[in-house]
């Protein structure tokens, strides 16, 4: 099965169906990203802070799949902003990932505190230009972050954000529309905190013979969004990536649109 790609606004393509690994065991880490690869998953999204690129990376380096088949993105944390301390910490991810350039870097999360993101945001060119990263992009910036980003005339090539049918990122969406920010949805699902069985995506599920996970990352395609369901099981893995045999309709589409009510599922995390 071919995932379907979308062209960022630097000209680079992304596949829309990724596999994310936020909260997965360092040491189960290289076996679950075995699962993905071999059910089918070539967009791979970790981070810094989830002590697991080395499990990615042993997952990768075994494979045997050529690295210009994969798509690779992590993300620099909060305690490593500023522009040297910056480039350090990719060195350091690629070390881990045993990588010369990720597809992908992003900036965790606004550092508002420390009032150094934009100084950060300013040096992520350079790696670009350097061959450490093929694109560049933020994480967690929504309306009240991102228009500083903006400001400095270097624009994301996407903003990885909190993004399922009760939470859309109505306030933050109209500025990523403007700009061409893809968005890349972690949480697609809930975080397991809603019960979307007992909503009208239930319905929607039972009538194309999927499951309610399968048709919420279906929308999330049809919206234009990349998307990284997680899980640990190969089971679900599989399910999860068998989402390109059916579509939903416009009413369908327009159906889950109606569930937004701005909730928040992970407010442990929620910038401030």
């Amino acid at each position: 099965m071919t995932v379907p790609t979308l062209t960022l606004n630097d000209g680079k393509t992304i596949p829309q169906l990724g596999f994310g690994v936020f909260k997965v065991d360092p040491e189960e880490t290289e076996r679950i990203v075995t699962d993905a690869l071999e059910v089918g998953y070539r967009h791979i999204d970790t981070a810094a802070v989830y002590g697991n690129e080395e499990g990615v990376g042993r997952a990768i380096a075994k494979s045997g799949i050529a690295r210009d088949e994969l798509f690779v993105t992590t993300k620099l944390w909060n305690d490593r902003h500023g522009a040297d301390e910056s480039k350090r910490a990719l060195g350091e991810s690629l070390e881990k990932l045993g990588l010369d350039h990720v597809d992908l870097y992003l900036i965790h999360w606004p550092t508002p505190e420390n009032n150094n993101s934009v100084e950060t945001w300013e040096a992520f060119p350079s790696y670009r230009d350097q061959g450490l990263t093929t694109s560049i992009g933020v994480s967690n910036f929504d309306h009240r972050y991102l228009p500083q980003i903006l400001d400095t005339g270097i624009i994301p090539a996407v903003d990885q954000i909190e993004c399922h049918p009760q939470f859309q990122q109505i306030e933050t969406r109209p500025l990523l529309t403007e700009h061409d920010i893809k968005v890349e949805a972690w949480g697609p699902l809930g975080q397991g905190k809603v019960d979307y069985a007992d909503t009208v995506i239930g319905e929607i599920a039972s009538a194309h013979g999927k499951s309610w996970a399968q048709t919420i990352i279906r929308w999330h395609l049809q919206r234009g969004h990349v998307v990284f369901p997680k899980s640990n099981n190969r089971d679900r893995m599989a399910q999860n990536f068998d989402v390109f045999d059916f579509e939903l309709t416009t009413a369908e589409v327009a159906a889950i649109d109606g569930l937004e009510n701005g909730l928040i599922v992970n407010k442990s995390v929620e910038p401030v």
